[in-house]
């Protein structure tokens, strides 16, 4: 590996991706911060100049990884500006549609695969391209999976089905990385203080059909953790991390 470490964040500028983008900065990465709205990641750049003295270690590259097209153009752009990639933090994703999803349009549907699974593998796939061309060869991918890629939430079909999928792209291409030195891994969070994830403090409904109030984690504490996955030397890997509020009733649903 080079001293120069570089990392793609997908779905940079909110949430854990920001968390994450922060950490790696404050770890002497250089980040390429990706995502679909360009102000929200300029905020990202100017917080990173402001906390981290980040100079020019931080690239903005719009993009909607949806679409195969921009992803390939994402990539290309971090190899443009930074000559290399080692870290793809694959997070970008959205939540379920409102309402049952007995009413859910086809489209409503498949929104949530467009970003959750599709643009996870196209991400994948362009990493690993950039991964196994480059000199030295190899590096780390760490997809954002969750909690309910091992137990769902009622109502929770769509984002529930895509986070399983994600499991599956991470062992296969963490077999299928081999090869390159190319280690793939998993974080599966658990009550994270997002935006996304805020309504958990006002209650949310249980399998048992009561409503109740869940207790939350710092989203920084991702940003760490993601960090330490990071930082490990090639011949290891961090296949699954689980990290989540002690208390949360994940353990326990059913």
């Amino acid at each position: 590996m080079t001293d120069k470490k570089v990392a793609v964040i997908t779905g940079a500028g909110s949430g854990i991706g920001k968390a994450v983008a922060h950490a790696l900065l404050e770890g002497g990465f250089h980040v390429v911060l990706a995502g679909r709205r360009a102000e929200l990641l300029d905020e990202v750049r100017q917080e990173a100049q402001t906390l981290h003295g980040a100079g020019d270690r931080v690239h903005c590259v719009p993009t909607d990884v949806s679409d195969a097209d921009a992803v390939a153009a994402l990539f290309a752009s971090a190899v443009a500006r930074f000559g290399r990639v080692d870290l793809l933090f694959n997070n970008a994703g959205r939540s379920n549609p409102p309402g049952d999803f007995i009413d859910w349009t086809p489209q409503q549907w498949r929104e949530v695969v467009d970003l959750n699974l599709n643009g996870m593998f196209y991400c994948l796939q362009q990493a690993f391209k950039v991964m196994r061309d480059q000199s030295p060869q190899g590096g780390r991918i760490i997809n954002n999976g969750s909690i309910s890629a091992h137990a769902p939430r009622p109502n929770s079909i769509a984002y529930t089905a895509t986070k399983h999928a994600v499991m599956g792209l991470t062992k296969t291409a963490a077999l299928d990385g081999r090869q390159y030195d190319i280690a793939v891994g998993q974080i599966d969070i658990g009550n994270a203080m997002t935006d996304l994830a805020a309504r958990m403090a006002k209650g949310v409904p249980q399998a048992n059909g009561e409503i109740a109030v869940e207790p939350m984690i710092d989203v920084a504490v991702v940003g760490q953790s993601v960090l330490y996955m990071a930082n490990l030397p090639l011949e290891a890997n961090v296949l699954f991390h689980t990290v989540m509020a002690t208390k949360m009733p994940f353990v326990g649903r059913g």
